[in-house]
């Protein structure tokens, strides 16, 4: 599957560098299907707010945005920027590092600034794979609604379905044969006019989540062809820690 439009803003050498790496494992290993693609923007800053499956989905939402022609700005556990060369690549292909202890204020900072840079940031609303003992998102954070909020960027929501069967999110099995088909299907962008102007607060940030998960869940309704659950499965509610069960090792593309 080749690229499906140019891109119209640059792309970072050392993205273009990594990008026959990445789509050579990714074409040996699944078979992508993208869905409504062009409502991607093709230029200026927006936040791609996906459902959270498995630890591949950095890598197959790469392959998403090139398709349509843009570089995918990510918010990535500082841990994986602490290896100094691997970091020093993060950084030059524009990533941006998660202390979850610090509650992600720094990286949210950042991710604002790269948004209104005219960047394309991806996030991963529920902050970690989802917990949903049927694959279901999960009730997510508020970072995107915040970078929403503050710079006025739209919100896209994309709903993804089988990259777990690649790489299961907990287990971590690896099953590359056969290939593994991966559906995301690209929605229209999320309405937050209404809530532009008002207070920043908690229950104004839970309402602009809230939002941005119902239609993801939407997406992956469609993709499913099935009915989503009434309520999102709440990891707190149920008494899974955020890091997950014992038998479950930690993971997250941030915490904000």
């Amino acid at each position: 599957m080749g690229k499906f439009r140019k891109p119209e803003q640059p792309i970072s050498g050392t993205y273009r560098a990594a990008e026959p790496i990445i789509m050579g494992f990714l074409k040996a290993t699944t078979r992508p299907e993208w869905i409504d693609g062009q409502k991607i923007p093709a230029t200026g800053g927006v936040i791609l707010a996906l459902n959270h499956v498995s630890h591949i989905d950095p890598l197959t939402a790469a392959r998403l945005t090139w398709d349509w022609g843009r570089q995918s700005h990510y918010l990535a556990k500082s841990t994986l920027f602490k290896n100094k060369q691997f970091g020093r690549f993060m950084r030059a292909a524009g990533q941006i590092p998660v202390e979850r202890a610090s509650g992600g204020i720094e990286a949210l900072r950042e991710a604002i600034d790269s948004v209104n840079a005219g960047n394309l940031i991806v996030v991963y609303v529920e902050g970690s794979i989802t917990k949903d003992p049927a694959g279901w998102p999960m009730v997510g954070k508020s970072g995107a609604a915040r970078i929403a909020l503050e710079t006025g960027a739209p919100v896209i929501p994309v709903g993804q379905w089988g990259a777990q069967y690649l790489l299961n999110g907990y287990e971590k099995k690896f099953r590359p044969i056969p290939r593994k088909r991966v559906r995301m299907k690209v929605g229209d962008p999320v309405d937050l006019s209404d809530l532009a102007a008002q207070p920043r607060n908690r229950q104004l940030l839970d309402v602009a989540t809230d939002r941005i998960m119902r239609a993801i869940v939407g997406l992956v309704a469609d993709l499913r062809g099935e009915e989503p659950p009434a309520e999102l499965f709440d990891p707190r509610k149920a008494g899974v820690r955020d890091t997950g069960n014992p038998d479950r090792s930690a993971h997250g593309e941030g915490s904000v």
